[in-house]
């Protein structure tokens, strides 16, 4: 069955970070921190993937802007959002998300929401609303039940004790982002 079928995991670490000590390990996720590390449109351009950019969300779309600028060639652009407590916090999401799809268009990367817990039926329904099939989601261990995002759930990311069964059985097999510092450590997490 295709829930049988392993998850990849890939290390989640600064921008700010040096590459090299990861260059082994294939794929990684970063934790867009607001500075890139020199040598990583060199690791880029040797071959190291990198699957995500996650966001902070202080500025999103400022900060998706810059990290674009970088040309790091990852698939994912990771963007908290909360829970919109009102219209106008529904259309300035919207609005942000309107910017960044167009901003990606033709880069090949793909928007995920990284959803506040308790967010997930306000965005869904805000989304469905303004037909924004474009966009995807980010798991995280915050989303108690994820199947109302199955159908768009594009990368995730957990902490070492996470429960990812759930995931599985959902069909989930793709790449699970793990925080990580060092490369042995994180190998060991991720065994």
């Amino acid at each position: 069955m295709h829930h049988d079928k392993p998850m990849r995991f890939v290390p989640l670490i600064p921008s700010s970070s040096d590459p090299v000590p990861w260059l082994a390990l294939g794929p990684v996720a970063l934790q867009w921190d607001g500075l890139l590390q020199g040598q990583w449109s060199q690791a880029v351009r040797r071959g190291l993937a990198i699957h995500a950019v996650h966001l902070p969300g202080e500025a999103p779309v400022e900060e998706g802007l810059e990290v674009l600028r970088q040309g790091l060639g990852m698939d994912f652009l990771v963007i908290p959002v909360g829970r919109p407590d009102s219209r106008e916090a529904g259309f300035r999401i919207l609005g942000q998300l309107g910017a960044l799809l167009e901003a990606c268009s033709g880069r090949g990367v793909k928007l995920a929401l990284r959803l506040e817990p308790g967010s997930e039926a306000v965005v869904l329904d805000l989304l469905r609303q303004a037909h924004a099939e474009a966009v995807g989601f980010c798991w995280h261990p915050g989303i108690p039940d994820a199947e109302p995002l199955a159908d768009r759930l594009w990368c995730a990311v957990c902490e070492p004790q996470s429960d990812l069964r759930p995931l599985q059985i959902l069909g989930y097999r793709w790449d699970m982002a793990l925080a990580a510092v060092d490369p042995e450590a994180f190998r060991a997490q991720a065994g």
